[in-house]
């Protein structure tokens, strides 16, 4: 194989080392430490924060790509496929070659509309069986209800037996290391009286194990999110729109962030005509409408695309080189509100006795904005940061449904709503591919948000809610009752 390395793959796993880089800093400052546990702490911030690290983790296999050999001919040098695959895709293999003639509703054996076919030398009109799709079946109409209650028992079952066997073994490692007994531990577990939300976090384990182990075992055998209208599987099209709409949100964010803070402090602290002058970039840049400049972009770009194929070898870099300048555009269009929010901070902090204290003392002005305006700021953007990320990901589905957005061959959820758009008015309507987007789009968005509820109430010193967090000296004694027993 030939590793592929698109643009968007670098951003990608650029943003995840940061990441890491950024959690292997927290735990070398106690304050952003004390924050971060203040906002992990609560559950709805640790149980958004799994359903997260599903999705990144989705995202992450989808942005390894390489293009696979051909097979060998003897006396000619080894060739690659024309086109770029994912690991994704390779997991996703079975699903992608489990492939129908057309439309089929989720869970069924047969196809969506009636079809002539030829039953015992005489054509009728009928819902034809599926080629994949409940095929170990006789007869679909008795035996598919029974069936696929009977893999969906199985699933639950050996979910259930995996988390339970996990359960126990973590709190016998917790009771043994804490030297106390199994059923206090377990009182406390129980009624969610530990530190950290661990009650929350296995019942979130546990409903995510059930739903993966049931997708996983019902697709060997059927079409769970139903097919497309050229029979292609929707749950491979919507796992693939996940790393899309990560990377509309965490690129679009990593252009917004240097340009809002750097002109938001430099405008804020040096006041005068640097102000005015970005004061009025930024009020120019605002008073144009969004979708207008991001359509002229996009279409410039397209027109620079298609009389230029010799840059791009497969079709997926010209897809990828679309997504990339989206988020530099929706980045450039997005970048006032938070850069209008650092400079009113900025001024109110320049004024501060400490800041005056350091311009006598004759500190130059590159060290107070790196030493003391910046660091006193990054509240403020950690928050506007983790809040813009789901309007990011809206943002993508709004443009892709106007014809602005991705290209139409890129798996993403605006595409499949600008698809659901004429199977909606279709007869009958085919309804699974919009619930489909609906669902993942805002289990992302819903997660991102909660996340940043609980990040903003952790940072912010305003809003902080200290006096729910619970005190440790509570939590070490077990209770009387798990005493006694």
């Amino acid at each position: 194989m030939k590793p592929v390395l698109l643009v968007t793959d670098v951003f990608v796993f650029l943003v995840l080392f940061g990441v890491i880089f950024y959690a292997w800093h927290i735990r070398h400052d106690r304050h952003l430490l004390a924050n971060w546990k203040l906002a992990l702490k609560r559950p709805v911030a640790m149980v958004s924060s799994m359903v997260l690290m599903f999705f990144v983790l989705m995202a992450a296999f989808d942005s390894i790509h390489y293009r696979p050999a051909l097979p060998v001919v003897e006396g000619k040098p080894i060739s690659y496929s024309t086109e770029a695959v994912s690991v994704l895709d390779v997991i996703l293999m079975p699903l992608t070659k489990a492939r129908e003639r057309s439309y089929s509703a989720p869970l069924t054996a047969t196809g969506f509309r009636k079809e002539t076919v030829e039953i015992n030398g005489q054509k009728i009109r009928d819902y034809p069986r599926l080629k994949f799709g409940g095929s170990h079946l006789k007869d679909p109409s008795k035996e598919l209800l029974n069936d696929v209650a009977a893999q969906s028992f199985k699933s639950i079952l050996i979910a259930m037996a995996f988390l339970t066997a996990l359960t126990f073994a973590a709190l016998h490692i917790a009771a043994k290391r804490s030297e106390q007994s199994f059923s206090g531990v377990w009182y406390r577990f129980q009624h969610g009286q530990t530190l950290w939300p661990w009650r929350s976090v296995f019942l979130t384990l546990g409903f995510m194990l059930i739903v993966i182990v049931w997708v996983i075992t019902l697709s060997q055998n059927y079409h769970v999110f139903g097919t497309d209208r050229t029979g292609n599987s929707v749950l491979v099209f919507a796992l693939k729109s996940v790393r899309t709409a990560l990377v509309i949100g965490s690129l679009t964010t990593l252009v917004v962030l240097p340009l809002a803070l750097s002109l938001g402090v430099i405008a804020g602290y040096f006041r005068g005509w640097v102000d005015e002058v970005i004061q009025y970039i930024y009020t120019l840049l605002a008073s144009i409408p969004d979708v207008l400049m991001i359509a002229a972009s996009v279409l410039l770009l397209q027109v620079f695309i298609d009389k230029n194929q010799g840059f791009f070898e497969t079709a997926l870099e010209r897809s990828d080189a679309r997504l990339f300048f989206l988020c530099l555009i929706l980045g450039v269009t997005s970048f006032t509100g938070l850069c209008r929010l650092v400079r009113g901070e900025t001024l109110k902090l320049r004024e501060l006795e400490y800041i005056q204290s350091a311009r006598a003392f004759g500190v130059s002005a590159p060290r107070i904005l790196r030493r003391h305006i910046v660091p006193n700021l990054m509240h403020l953007v950690l928050i506007n940061t983790v809040m813009q990320f789901s309007s990011f990901v809206l943002a993508e589905a709004v443009l892709s449904y106007v014809g602005v957005g991705v290209d139409p061959k890129t798996a993403s959820f605006g595409v499949m709503i600008n698809t659901a758009r004429a199977e909606l008015a279709a007869t009958p309507i085919v309804w699974w591919t919009l619930s489909t987007a609906f669902v993942f789009m805002f289990l992302i968005v819903l997660s991102a948000n909660l996340l940043s509820d609980a990040v903003r109430d952790a940072f912010d010193p305003r809003a902080r809610l200290r006096g729910g967090e619970p005190t440790p000296s509570v939590l070490a004694q077990p209770p009387v009752a798990a005493k006694a027993s």
